[in-house]
């Protein structure tokens, strides 16, 4: 056989140009083919190898093996190639090798990828490295990210080059891995990670030598990516690893934007999506998305999804339900939940769990359980505590904990201690702990502190105060008031004030309102209101209805002058039950001149124990002359205290009592 030598295609010589204005009924490709028949029936080689490559394209073997057969025996390198995909397509992997190695030799990268990806099947990796190395060599992308995927499989560095070889010469595949290994170095975590390694064949472009065949055409695509979101639903669904609901695919995240490797990995994610990769749109999206840029992230999204990528089609639910279409959410819910997406199963159950559709929400729920997603059993688990089926719940709670769910593991202790099993409880709430549920931390501090174990509550308590659980930190808080900490006692206390713990911020007002210097006195005698900081927090949790800031802010008011505004806050705790509000607003009544209403409240408070309001009730009634009634709440105000009002009411209830009796 003759030298093959590295001669220009047809097309490329414009021998035979194809027509611009080619209709796309196939009737262009029909002259084109005709005219290069008659050209390979003329004795032209090239026409020959260029005829046998559209045969083989089209799936015509046999039609395309003399022409191939004929073209290589005239020294045709690209007919050499392709020779040698049509035998590996019907079977003669090792025949095809020797043609591929003739072509290879010859110059062609093409067969020289070809005979690389051959003899790794084989595992002959020395060999492999050896022809796919020729084939990068010469600038050949395919050649370029097979290397670069023997290599990453070494866990050889040089891979990351090869690899960035092939993405820069238009290769998808290789863009998007690239960008996962400039993610995976990233300072985050992206949440839609590649589950299985990547295949050697990845999904390809078109190949070949000039001449259109492809010189992987009848070689099989390899591993299929397996990745899927992980986590559950998105928060606020019932339906996620966190609580009520929620995580995973509706939160994706994706690239930084303040790292350079971050935007590095954003650009040949772009590169692989413009180029029809659907992971690389579906993590352009997720990065997006993170970013704030919805309408684009949705659109890559919608470009994922329409190919056919289930965890794109979920995504773009959730972007669609947090836009308020709950409506078109759904049917990309659907469709991803049809594909197997346990996520989008999970979200479904939730928005029909949310409109009361509870049988069909169940049925959502088991099926992202048997797509394979612990979410599942435990949304059937809440499902079933909403509706007191507590057996079953307890049934779901397990199969998700044991399955090492947190949040089911913390459900399902909080189930067993409502039903007074404390010593079953404790393991699952130290396992859910333990596994990072800073519910379950503070739930834990809550069970030992309980059981009167103050010190072994305190540091589950920090540890979820440090995960920024409001009420941990109001405890953790509270435990260093009692220790005399009031430095480390006023930071927590700010920490669960500012998470909206009304309770906290009323002892951090009381903190700061012990540290508070005499009111300074005017230079006229007049004394100065200004508001202070805790006054501040008192109004923060009095808002918020804490009836005792509420009584200390009506007292604050009460001292600037401002009766309107004390006897709003008085009326306001006192209506919520506060004895103190009610006593005080009683005291402000009479002041104003509304006695009579004024011993409404009174009685109130002095029904709910205020033994002041007793004793003044007591006094109201003596001066009417209703005597029985004023000995009556004496009486009372006797037995309820404090001491020096025991004793003036005592003191009352003996005159009354003479009184009677004269």
């Amino acid at each position: 056989m003759d030298v093959m030598g590295d001669k220009a295609t047809l097309l490329d010589t414009g021998r035979f140009v194809q027509p611009s204005d080619r209709d796309e009924t196939g009737e262009g490709e029909a002259v084109d083919e005709a005219r290069t028949r008659l050209a390979a029936q003329a004795g032209d080689v090239e026409a020959t190898s260029v005829l046998g490559a559209m045969l083989l394209r089209r799936g015509d073997l046999d039609g395309a093996e003399p022409l191939l057969r004929a073209a290589t025996a005239e020294g045709d390198r690209a007919a050499a190639n392709n020779l040698g995909v049509l035998l590996y397509q019907r079977g003669y992997a090792d025949e095809a090798a020797g043609w591929w190695r003739i072509a290879a030799v010859a110059g062609s990268a093409a067969a020289a990828h070809a005979l690389g990806r051959f003899h790794r099947e084989r595992g002959d990796e020395p060999a492999a490295e050896y022809w796919l190395r020729q084939s990068a060599e010469q600038g050949h992308a395919l050649g370029a990210y097979a290397l670069a995927d023997l290599l990453e499989h070494r866990g050889d560095t040089a891979a990351e080059q090869w690899m960035r070889s092939a993405a820069e010469r238009g290769h998808r595949e290789a863009a998007y891995r690239l960008a996962r290994a400039l993610d995976r170095r990233a300072p985050h975590e992206d949440e839609y990670g590649d589950g299985n390694g990547i295949g050697e064949y990845g999904d390809g472009n078109g190949i070949g030598d000039g001449h259109g065949a492809g010189d992987r055409e009848g070689i099989p695509d390899g591993v299929r990516y397996g990745e899927r979101v992980g986590g559950g639903s998105r928060a606020g669904d019932g339906s996620g690893d966190g609580g009520a609901a929620d995580s995973g695919a509706g939160s994706p995240s994706g690239g930084s934007a303040a790292s350079a490797p971050g935007n590095e990995a954003e650009q040949w994610y772009r590169q692989a999506a413009a180029r029809g990769h659907q992971r690389a749109a579906l993590q352009l999206g997720a990065i997006l998305e993170k970013r704030g840029e919805l309408k684009e992230a949705g659109r890559w999204y919608l470009t994922s999804a329409k190919d056919g990528e289930a965890r794109a089609a979920c995504a773009l639910g959730f972007l669609l339900r947090d836009a308020g279409d709950t409506e078109s959410a759904a049917v990309w819910w659907l469709r991803a939940a049809q594909d197997g997406d346990g996520n989008a199963a999970n979200a479904l159950g939730a928005l029909h769990a949310e409109r009361g559709e509870t049988q069909t929400a169940e049925r959502w729920y088991r099926a992202a359980m048997d797509a394979g997603d612990v979410n599942g059993a435990y949304n059937l688990g809440l499902l079933c505590a909403e509706q007191a089926r507590t057996a079953q719940a307890e049934q779901w709670y397990r199969r998700a904990a044991y399955a090492g769910h947190r949040e089911a593991a913390n459900a399902l202790a909080v189930l067993l201690l409502q039903g007074g099993d404390a010593t079953g409880a404790e393991p699952w709430f130290s396992k859910a702990a333990e596994a990072g549920s800073v519910d379950a931390a503070f739930n834990l501090g809550i069970l030992f502190a309980g059981r009167g174990e103050e010190a072994v509550a305190l540091p589950w308590y920090e540890r979820a105060a440090a995960a920024g659980h409001t009420e941990a930190a109001l405890q953790v808080g509270i435990a260093r008031l009692r220790d005399g900490d009031e430095r480390e006692a006023e930071r927590h206390l700010r920490c669960a004030a500012g998470g909206g713990s009304a309770e906290a911020a009323y002892r951090l007002a009381s903190v700061l309102d012990a540290r508070r210097p005499p009111t300074p006195a005017h230079e006229l005698g007049e004394q100065v209101h200004e508001k202070t900081e805790c006054e501040e927090w008192y109004e923060r949790a009095a808002s918020q209805g804490h009836r005792r800031a509420q009584v200390r802010v009506g007292m604050l008011s009460a001292a600037r002058g401002d009766v309107v505004e004390a006897a709003r806050w008085y009326r306001e705790a006192a209506e919520a039950g506060s004895r103190n509000g009610a006593f005080n607003l009683g005291l402000l009544l009479v002041r104003e001149g509304s006695e009579p209403e004024a011993a409404v409240w009174w009685a109130r408070a002095a029904d709910a124990g205020h033994g002041r309001a007793a004793l003044r009730l007591a006094l109201v009634y003596a001066r009417r002359g209703e005597l029985a009634e004023g000995q009556r709440w004496a009486d009372r105000a006797v037995s309820l205290g404090p001491a020096e009002v025991s004793e003036r009411a005592a003191r009352l209830r003996d005159a009354l009592r003479q009184e009677l009796t004269a």
